[in-house]
């Protein structure tokens, strides 16, 4: 199931989260310039790597900066078109509906952070994974996780696959999501039982939502909490 937009229009102009889809775009445009070996190092470098992350925290010598900038540089980077086409796509759909109930400076820091609960999670799994996590579904769990408890009642128009039948169907954002994230669930189970995150950081997802679904209640402006309370009474 493909979102393709909800009925939710913005009362902002959402100019964070454009900024960071086409910081993202153009991180990715620097990428695919590199050839085979830089980008495998500029991933290593910049992604985050779970087992050098845990030889970070032993290591007296190290700076800082080397544990501290792989959780957020990783969020920007994307391994293919279809990575970050489909992480944009979710990020240009629901981002900008939080970006409007947190307000600019809020929404910024509530991305970075759900991005960091992301990577937190994805390490307590498999602290002495070597390969290197990278991309925003993380973060972006942590907007779904937000736009979950703010609009459940929004429809999200979801090019739907019925074998060789597609159309175009308005879900309820609450069911949606949902569905969304017990695949997260099910993968991520699957992903211990098989020894191995498959390819796909599913607890970074998982732990992105949660920590989005708890932080929008310190994010969001008491007007609009007011304002919400009013309306669902």
């Amino acid at each position: 199931m493909i979102p393709l937009k909800d009925d939710i229009p913005s009362e902002t102009f959402p100019f964070v989260n454009y900024g960071i889809i086409g910081l993202n775009f153009i991180i990715f445009f620097y990428e695919i310039s590199l050839g085979a070996e830089a980008l495998s190092k500029f991933i290593y470098n910049f992604g985050f790597v779970p087992y050098k992350f845990t030889y970070i925290l032993k290591c007296s010598i190290c700076p800082l900066s080397d544990a501290l900038l792989p959780p957020l540089s990783s969020m920007f980077i994307h391994g293919g078109w279809l990575h970050i086409l489909g992480n944009m796509l979710f990020l240009y759909i629901f981002g900008d509906n939080i970006e409007d109930a947190l307000g600019h400076l809020k929404y910024l820091i509530f991305y970075l952070l759900s991005g960091l609960a992301a990577a937190i999670l994805q390490y307590l799994i498999h602290p002495f994974s070597k390969a290197p996590m990278i991309g925003a579904s993380g973060a972006i769990a942590g907007v779904l996780g937000a736009y979950f408890i703010l609009y459940p009642r929004a429809r999200v128009f979801t090019l739907v696959f019925f074998f060789i039948f597609v159309d175009i169907i308005p879900i309820p954002a609450f069911l949606y999501i949902i569905f969304w994230f017990l695949i997260q669930i099910f993968s991520g189970s699957a992903s211990l039982v098989l020894k191995g995150a498959g390819g796909v950081a599913w607890w970074a997802h998982i732990g992105g939502f949660i920590g989005g679904i708890f932080m929008v209640f310190i994010f969001k402006k008491k007007r609009r909490l007011k304002n919400r309370k009013n309306v669902l009474s």
